[in-house]
């Protein structure tokens, strides 16, 4: 029954990182395709390979954070029913064009799963440093690009190149490392979300060491990632990308590589110092720093309709996941007790 479970939740596993692709190939890439400097199509093959290189890297960071961080053991049953319910989630939420958070899905449904198995039980220490990640992360997005964008904009004014050429071309050069950095980030960060939970139970399982099973586990969340932003990413990244805020360049460089900043520092700097990568929204530190550059160019811009519509699904998701996984697990162990 384990290898069953275990087969039929890796199978989940592949399907979430295909719609992750599909809701979240929307975070390093919405500011070059706003602002006009990358096709849609273009934007998302240079996600689809320096995604992979991130996950395959640095994916292990988080990885490790979801899979033993937060509750003592997940059981097969219930690394099944965690990537079930918020498979379910993430699915609805993309089909509506919504950019939710992938993270918050997964680590709602750890949470619910946590407390019927475990009850109080469980790490309330990282999960108040991932509750806290998710407040200051998409704040020193919009701070960090508001403060970029303040800052080349006075450069530009006071040098009075804006018109040349060379100084656009070079702006633009600086959008696409920036859409890479971001990409590669957002691997490291999110690879986890679709494959963590079975860090401990395929150790187990096929004799390997957790490294080694994070690397082979990387890789096949690596690999439905880039599937799913390849085919079903455009349409929410036309939501945030052209609705939240339309971007020029210098408004688009500003919110991208402060995007690539945050999240690649909050995946690292924990894991050097605590042992765990911090989980952050990449949705939530995109969306805050678009918001912050628009601000800092014409906050009467901002589309405060869209961007409310966005914030009430990302408030739903942690207690829609963690409800729907607990009461999930809660029958699945009255079906099969032995697990």
């Amino acid at each position: 029954m384990d290898i069953v479970l275990l087969a039929c939740g890796l199978v989940l596993s592949f399907i979430m990182a295909f719609n992750m692709g599909g809701n979240d190939a929307v975070n390093p890439t919405d500011c070059a395709v706003g602002s006009g400097v990358l096709s849609i199509s273009k934007a998302l093959i240079l996600f689809s390979v320096f995604t992979f290189i991130g996950s395959l890297l640095q994916g292990f960071m988080v990885m490790k954070t979801i899979g033993v961080g937060i509750v003592p053991e997940i059981d097969v049953l219930g690394a099944f029913i965690i990537i079930l319910s918020a498979n379910i989630w993430i699915l609805i939420s993309s089909l509506l064009g919504k950019p939710i958070s992938t993270t918050h899905s997964v680590i709602g449904a750890i949470l619910g799963y946590g407390l019927v198995k475990y009850g109080l039980n469980i790490n309330i220490q990282v999960l108040a440093m991932i509750a806290l990640s998710w407040i200051s992360s998409p704040l020193c997005s919009l701070i960090l690009a508001f403060t970029v964008y303040k800052m080349l904009e006075t450069f530009i004014k006071r040098s009075k190149i804006w018109e040349s050429l060379v100084f656009e071309k070079l702006i633009k050069v600086l959008l696409i490392f920036s859409l890479c950095f971001s990409a590669y980030s957002f691997g490291a960060n999110d690879v986890g979300n679709a494959t963590g939970v079975y860090v401990t139970i395929a150790s187990k399982l096929g004799r390997l060491p957790d490294y080694n099973t994070m690397i082979l586990l990387a890789t096949y969340g690596a690999i439905g990632i880039v599937i799913g932003g390849l085919v079903i990413g455009p349409r929410v990244l036309k939501t945030v990308a052209f609705e939240v805020y339309r971007l020029d360049v210098l408004t688009g460089f500003a919110a991208e590589i402060s995007n690539a900043f945050v999240v690649y520092l909050f995946t690292t700097i924990p894991y050097m110092f605590i042992g765990y990568g911090l989980p952050i929204s990449t949705s939530y530190a995109t969306v805050g720093s678009i918001i912050g550059a628009g601000i800092a160019k014409n906050r009467k811009l901002i589309n405060k309709t869209v961007t409310i519509s966005i914030a009430i699904f990302w408030i739903l998701t942690v207690p829609v996941t963690a409800v729907l996984c607990g009461l999930m697990y809660i029958i699945g162990i009255s079906i099969i007790p032995q697990l």
